[in-house]
């Protein structure tokens, strides 16, 4: 069986080159796409083994996580962004740690953003998580809002809007998250025209393990890839990745 590190580096490589061909499918160079490699279920062992084969933006879904693993990995050069609900009462803990925000979904997470960054001394890239399913499970700003609100956070001096980010629908495969990503594009075109000064609508963060092609070839400039990644590599780092949920628990 393989080792873990080489694993990984085949899983690495094969996420890339598909990377590289949908970008090729949509006229874009590979360069163009970022991969932001989410690890929310996978022990330390792999995800040292992840950034030492050359992936170095890495993703977490909850705040404590990103804690306790910011400091376990402190030794790698790691660029974290916080993908998941970020809670008020944990923005102060967490901005220090991160390269973005990807997931603003509300005017008060931003003002409080931007409070807690100008006492920290800090810009904050975020993207504007968008539900463009119109699900009732899904985080977001409902579409209609979105461009109101970028007149809202030109003014801002410490949150740095950088794009919009979507989850796709969970029912009707990749057609209907086709559909959804091609609404965030639209979106964002429509928008980008007529963004505000200090407002830039560059990013679009889209497309997961099973859907990232599809995001790709609508225009994604970001994609958050978790399982892909750690294909076969989950039973050798089980036990690391389960010690690492409970030392990341606390409240």
């Amino acid at each position: 069986m393989p080792d873990v590190s080489e694993r990984i580096r085949d899983n690495l490589a094969r996420v890339r080159q598909q990377m590289a061909d949908a970008a090729a499918r949509s006229d874009r160079a590979a360069e163009q796409v970022r991969l932001v490699a989410v690890t929310k279920s996978a022990g330390e062992v792999a995800i040292r083994a992840l950034v030492q084969a050359g992936c170095h933006e890495l993703g977490e879904n909850r705040p404590q996580q990103l804690w306790q693993r910011a400091a376990r990995l402190a030794d790698l050069p790691i660029r974290w962004h916080m993908i998941g609900t970020l809670q008020k009462n944990k923005i102060r803990r967490t901005l220090p740690l991160i390269q973005m925000l990807q997931s603003a979904d509300s005017p008060s997470l931003v003002e409080a953003v931007e409070r807690i960054a100008a006492e920290l001394s800090l810009r904050v890239p975020i993207l504007l998580e968008v539900n463009v399913s119109g699900e009732a499970s899904k985080h977001g700003l409902e579409p209609p809002a979105v461009g109101p609100l970028l007149e809202e956070l030109a003014r801002l001096e410490h949150v740095e809007v950088r794009g919009l980010m979507c989850m796709a629908g969970v029912e009707g495969g990749l057609e209907r998250a086709r559909r959804d990503f091609a609404a965030l594009r639209g979106l964002r075109d429509r928008l980008r025209s007529a963004c505000p000064d200090r407002v830039w609508l560059d990013a679009l963060s889209m497309g997961m393990s099973g859907d990232f092609e599809v995001a790709i070839e609508e225009g994604a400039t970001i994609v958050r890839i978790g399982s892909a990644l750690f294909e076969g590599a989950d039973a050798q780092t089980s036990e690391v990745s389960q010690t690492s949920e409970v030392e990341g628990a606390e409240g």
